[in-house]
């Protein structure tokens, strides 16, 4: 599958190299090997919808997005269209109710997605938004496995060069390079103050919010205590920053979503009662925290947690669970009072 259009030069994405390696796995397991672009849906349904979102202010999930409306929607109906199919099976780190055979998956009950069996590994996070239709043909057979077994595995099949590969990380198309260079070719600077949290003083000038994200360090000349990112206002294109990693302008116990997508059904109680609890995560290595969420009159989210939390980010994706299951998710639109402004006795509104 490819997403990205390698006449961008500056980017590092190892495409042609993984392409060469699925190609030689499939020569070696005696599987056809097929190719198919996505870039152009990648580029309209993913990537200008990241620029977008950076340009307000906000810090996107596009890997989240990518699945959501790449691989398990275009990538989906290309295989039910144009190649045919009894299932889906991808290298996700993840496992579904159904267990690893189509014969045991009854329509009538749905698919639940679930935590894969090695923790470190899971993948649930970033597949919170797979729709139910393509959920119900896919299989993930790594799921019941460490990371060490399927390398043995590899191994004994004689794809030892494939085992030993570097993990890949980050954000394919930004390659090596810094972000703020990467962004740099699509967002214009846009200077504005860093402003300080407490006294409000104005400690120096960034080239644009879009290049840094809440919980972020900065470097203030003539600073000698490390500031954090612990606002941002795009009205006035202002950046506060808070002193030290754990200024409680950075924790913060609620915030709001736009609405949720379940990934399997409602659950019940938020149904009946208009709230549930859930364990919660807004990055993917992140514990789960105790959260309580509440339904909106317009179908949103209000997402209490049990602990402060430090850096919640509008743009990212607030992933729930219960127990083994991914419920589904929902992208925090809005945060609520830090817990400087909640127990600063000059503050008056919110």
């Amino acid at each position: 599958m490819k997403n990205w259009d390698l006449t961008d030069e500056k980017g590092q994405c190892t495409l042609a190299e993984d392409a060469e390696d699925a190609y030689n796995v499939c020569k070696k397991l005696s599987i056809p090997f097929k190719e198919v672009s996505f870039v152009k849906e990648y580029w309209n349904d993913v990537f200008l919808n990241f620029i977008k979102e950076y340009q307000t202010g906000w810090t996107p999930n596009p890997d989240v997005l990518c699945n959501k409306r790449i691989k398990f929607k275009a990538f989906f109906e290309h295989c039910q269209d144009k190649i045919g199919f009894d299932a889906v099976a991808t290298g996700h780190y993840a496992k579904t109710s159904f267990g690893e055979e189509l014969e045991t998956f009854d329509a009538s009950k749905g698919v639940r997605l679930l935590k894969s069996f090695d923790q470190l590994k899971d993948q649930t996070f970033f597949l919170s938004q797979i729709p139910q239709d393509a959920l119900q043909f896919t299989m993930f057979p790594v799921g019941g496995m460490t990371k060490n077994i399927v390398k043995e595995i590899a191994n004994s099949a004689g794809l030892s060069k494939i085992s030993q590969k570097k993990e890949s990380t980050g954000i394919c198309f930004v390659g090596k390079r810094h972000f703020q260079d990467f962004i740099a070719d699509y967002i214009l600077p846009n200077p504005g103050p860093f402003v300080h949290i407490e006294t409000k003083e104005v400690l120096a000038q960034h080239q644009g919010i879009h290049n840094w994200t809440i919980g972020q360090r900065c470097l203030i000349g003539g600073e000698k205590v490390r500031h954090f990112v612990a606002e941002k206002d795009p009205t006035t294109n202002s950046i506060f920053v808070a002193p030290g990693t754990d200024h409680p302008s950075l924790y913060r116990s609620t915030f709001f979503t736009d609405r949720p997508h379940w990934i399997h059904s409602w659950p019940r109680d938020l149904m009946e009662t208009q709230m549930t609890t859930v364990k919660f995560r807004f990055q993917h290595t992140k514990p789960l925290i105790d959260a309580v969420l509440t339904l909106t009159g317009n179908n949103q989210l209000i997402v209490s947690l049990v602990q402060p939390t430090r850096a919640l980010t509008p743009g990212q994706y607030a992933v729930f669970y219960k127990g083994e299951e991914c419920l589904g998710s929902a992208r925090i639109i809005k945060l609520g009072p830090s817990e400087y402004h909640m127990n600063y006795k000059s503050f008056i509104t919110i």
